[in-house]
């Protein structure tokens, strides 16, 4: 009986290779997360800038009275003052009577707009986005306090009208700078990555 030995090459329907579906599924996997990963950046950078220009039209509101919350005429520049109205008007909370204090003092006026102009150029250029957290964060708190969304009425009897005792706007606006600056979200659409190769930055990682 004779053997026939049959040829190395075959012919007909092959299964796919183990290690390359695996390698073809990871490279999909791969490129989906960084889709993802993208429009994740561009979420926050986007977040980053509207939010900074919430903060940067108050400054430019105050000071120039552009007739939305600040009337023509009661302005920084014509001689108005930012914290007046809003200090002189506190009346709940622990530090009631601190504020009403302050409410028109040198001080607190170029402290609050410093701060204004500060976070919400640094948040649209997104530069400095930790500073820019820690002190909006601040001024947030400040602002919560003097609200004080807890009390139930004020201190001449009447409604606050508060409508939560713990989270109103303030806290939201504080936990997106934390976030943002958490995030790094000033390299897209900002100037995050030219301000963190500065030397001096780079130095000191609490400037970025």
């Amino acid at each position: 009986m004779a053997v026939h030995e049959t040829s190395g090459r075959h012919t007909g329907f092959h299964l796919p290779s183990r290690r390359r579906a695996g390698t073809a599924q990871r490279s999909g996997e791969t490129a989906t997360d960084t889709t993802a990963t993208a429009t994740f950046t561009r979420v926050f950078a986007g977040l980053r800038i509207v939010t900074g220009f919430v903060f940067l039209w108050a400054f430019l509101d105050k000071t120039f009275g552009l007739g939305y919350a600040t009337a023509s005429g009661k302005s920084w520049i014509d001689g108005g003052s930012p914290t007046q109205g809003f200090l002189s008007g506190v009346a709940v909370g622990p530090m009631q009577s601190t504020f009403r204090s302050w409410a028109g003092a040198g001080w607190a006026n170029w402290l609050f707009m410093l701060g204004l102009l500060a976070v919400g150029v640094a948040l649209v250029s997104g530069i400095a986005l930790r500073l820019a957290a820690v002190a909006g964060t601040a001024l947030m708190a400040f602002m919560w306090i003097a609200e004080w969304p807890p009390a139930k009425y004020l201190a001449d009897g009447s409604p606050s009208m508060s409508s939560n005792p713990l989270i109103d706007y303030h806290v939201l606006y504080a936990v997106v700078l934390i976030a943002l600056a958490v995030a790094g979200a000033g390299v897209t659409w900002g100037l995050g990555r030219t301000w963190a190769s500065l030397p001096v930055v780079r130095d000191h990682s609490w400037l970025r």
